[in-house]
């Protein structure tokens, strides 16, 4: 009663001030608050849901964007959407539109989006193909023809076979002449290097050399095109010339492939590619990413001295990512950091002869590496920590896989206090280690122990008991497939870790329902507390279908993604869960082995 009677709009004031997914939180409280909510979202131009937030067409239009017409700027989780429920939504005012895991979405609803967003700038969107290439080719040329002043296109197209191989024809002939950043996924080789040619091409006609005007050209797609993304079959010399050839310009390169070995015995990328990339001074950001499927490749023909020649002409880079430089030594990856003295970000997969002597005599040079990412490095171990830790700015460290990596470094993590970002998957730290960093000050929100073998309850009481920053920051914790975890690890977490809004206890065998039972019950401080958002139970065998008591109301009031795949909670006619379900309409439920919030798995996902 005393809400009804606070004025609405400084209410709608206040509300304001908070971030979507809290909003979202506020509006189930009661229908008071739900109603000043919905006041609040109509005045909203900017409105950016969080990824693991599945609205479906009804919370969506009656809910959340039912009195909002004058959006500039929107992202959207379509994972629940089909074309009826965003049309609506789209107009002239919108500038900018992000469109996530569209797996209901037509192609027809780009001729829309063309037709009705004349003004549209920047346009984000993964979509599952459902039609075949030739309409929706037809449907990609409609709205670039329409969409004259778009300054950024990200297509990410998941379908099977013709479509996903062809997709993208249509990008050669009607790239918008406005566009910096271009992103697609997935596309064939030649296909690239025909629409990289295409934008050279359309920059020479500009060019009439028999002309007496002497005035400069406009500038063509390929002369104003910044950042290109490209997710293809193979990355060769020849796509890199191409590219360098094409776009003199170019700040950011991200090429990324899944090459089968059939493949790369007629191309591949080798040192001429990489010294083709030294005359790009301009270039900031540079990946080159060689993924595995069903079988293991790298770049076997880089070695060190592409990447003397590399790092010697572009010494602007600032951020750095490779993966599958499998021929590559301490003195390659070296370079980088001594040629690139602006260097921020910095991550390495799967390098076979990364070692200490890489990082050794960092200090000496001055390390501004604020994100450093080692995946899958075998021979590192903690030494490189020891001198990285010298960067006083580091503030995300990615240990995922150097199964060297024990308790001894954490006395130097635990000296980094900007660091945000902690991940010692499949590392080799123990309970002490972790007591340690329960001591130190850095205000971690991201901490993964994912697979450490050696970490049990005792470890995690020591984490959140140490007295240090780490149990107030910290937000997101993963903890799965460690068998020694029990339930006394989760009621700890939900008694301490009153800030944790995620949690991943995948195939922890020995967590049962009091541990769920727990966290329904967390704690929750006043102005301190969070509630769990995101859940992940998937493969505990250990949890009988009388868990799903605890996901009744008003408990898990804040949940919105929930995995239970491989338990008994997945079981057909579980009618609790079902109920649970129907009332939380923006609660996502995963019945298969997505990691969290299906950010990747959006196409295996199913809801109750």
């Amino acid at each position: 009663m005393a809400l009804q009677r606070f004025p609405r709009s400084i209410l709608v004031e206040i509300l304001l001030k908070l971030d979507p997914e809290t909003l979202c939180s506020v509006a189930c409280v009661s229908k008071a608050l739900r109603f000043a909510v919905v006041d609040a979202i109509s005045f909203l131009s900017t409105l950016h849901l969080p990824i693991a937030f599945f609205p479906d067409s009804r919370t969506l239009k009656t809910g959340i964007l039912g009195r909002c017409r004058g959006m500039r700027s929107l992202t959207v989780n379509c994972l629940r959407l089909d074309d009826s429920s965003l049309v609506d939504f789209l107009g002239p005012n919108l500038l900018e539109l992000n469109l996530l895991c569209c797996s209901s979405l037509s192609s027809k609803f780009l001729a829309e989006v063309g037709k009705l967003c004349p003004n549209l700038r920047v346009l984000v969107l993964a979509l599952a193909a459902q039609d075949d290439y030739e309409e929706f080719n037809r449907n990609l040329a409609e709205m670039l023809t329409r969409c004259l002043l778009l300054d950024s296109i990200s297509l990410k197209i998941r379908g099977a076979g013709n479509v996903e191989a062809n997709s993208f024809s249509a990008v050669e002939a009607f790239l918008p002449k406005t566009t910096k950043t271009l992103k697609l996924k997935s596309l064939l080789h030649d296909v690239a290097i025909c629409i990289i040619n295409k934008l050279r091409d359309s920059g020479n006609s500009l060019i009439n050399p028999c002309s007496r005007n002497f005035e400069s050209p406009p500038l063509s797609t390929g002369l104003m095109l910044q950042c290109l993304s490209l997710t293809l079959d193979v990355i060769s010399d020849e796509l890199i010339m191409t590219i360098v050839d094409s776009l003199p310009f170019l700040v950011e390169l991200h090429l990324e492939d899944m090459a089968s070995p059939e493949q790369l015995v007629r191309r591949d990328l080798t040192n001429r590619g990489l010294h083709s990339l030294s005359t790009c001074h301009n270039l900031k950001s540079l990946s080159l990413m060689r993924g595995r499927y069903n079988h293991q490749v790298s770049f076997k023909k880089l070695n060190d001295m592409g990447m003397f020649l590399l790092s010697e002409g572009c010494k602007g880079l600032e951020s750095v990512r490779f993966c599958g430089f499998s021929k590559v030594s301490d003195a390659g990856f070296a370079s980088i950091f001594h040629s690139c003295n602006r260097l921020k970000k910095f991550e390495i997969r799967n390098a076979l002869y990364l070692s200490d002597l890489a990082f050794d005599g960092l200090d000496a040079i001055g390390c501004f590496v604020t994100e450093l990412r080692l995946f899958s490095c075998s021979l590192i171990t903690c030494e490189s920590v020891k001198h990285l830790a010298y960067s006083t700015r580091l503030e995300v460290l990615d240990l995922c896989g150097c199964k060297s990596i024990s308790d001894s470094c954490l006395d130097s993590i635990s000296t980094l206090c900007h660091l945000s970002s902690l991940i010692l998957t499949a590392t080799d730290v123990t309970d002490f280690g972790l007591s340690v960093l329960g001591q130190g000050r850095p205000p971690i929100v991201r901490l993964s122990l994912r697979s450490c073998k050696r970490v049990t309850d005792e470890g995690i009481y020591r984490l959140f008991h140490g007295g240090g920053t780490v149990s107030k920051t910290l937000s997101v914790l993963d903890i799965g497939h460690i068998s020694g975890i029990t339930d006394r690890a989760i009621q700890i977490i939900a008694s301490v870790g009153v800030g944790i809004t995620e949690l991943c206890i995948r195939s922890c065998f020995h967590v049962t329902d009091s541990s769920v039972e727990a966290l329904a019950m967390k704690k929750q401080f006043e102005g301190e507390g969070k509630s769990i958002h995101r859940l992940d139970l998937f493969n505990c065998i250990a949890l009988s279908i009388d868990a799903c008591r605890s996901f009744r109301e008003p408990l898990f009031s804040g949940l919105r993604w929930l995995g239970i795949g491989n338990t008994r909670l997945s079981s057909d006619g579980n009618v609790g869960l079902v109920k649970f379900c129907s009332k939380r309409p923006w609660l996502a439920l995963c019945l298969e082995g997505c990691e969290v919030g299906c950010h990747d798995g959006w196409q295996f996902h199913r809801s109750k």
